[in-house]
């Protein structure tokens, strides 16, 4: 199929074309998402004033604890802390960027966690 090389450059492809068209405000900022093979990692980033207003990824000292970091569950508690981070930062509507990974799987995962602790997308 694909080697790493140029699936990792259509996914780039991908967010670049996805960056063209949402961008996150200081009402609305943007939740982004990125994964590598051993983490997951998520922000939400103001673009007007390019500044990260919360951040979660499995290197925190509590998720580090998980037997998996790679897995849907890993994901879901990253998605959880991002919500609670962005409550408590008086964030309760974001603009989902999922970074050009399809919608599925621990990005699914990580969305759907952080709309059940009451983030609007």
């Amino acid at each position: 199929m694909y080697n790493k090389t140029n699936r990792n450059l259509a996914r780039k492809g991908k967010h670049r074309r996805i960056r063209n068209k949402l961008a996150g405000t200081t009402q609305v900022p943007r939740l982004c998402v990125y994964k590598s093979l051993n983490h997951i990692y998520a922000q939400i980033i103001d673009d007007e004033q390019g500044v990260t207003l919360a951040c979660a990824s499995t290197l925190e000292p509590d998720l580090r604890t998980l037997p998996s970091r790679t897995n849907t569950e890993a994901a879901r508690q990253v998605g959880e802390r991002i919500a609670e981070k962005a409550r408590e930062k008086g964030i309760s509507s974001v603009i989902f960027d999922r970074n050009g990974y399809k919608y599925h799987g621990r990005v699914a995962a990580l969305a759907d966690a952080a709309r059940e602790k009451g983030l609007e997308f």
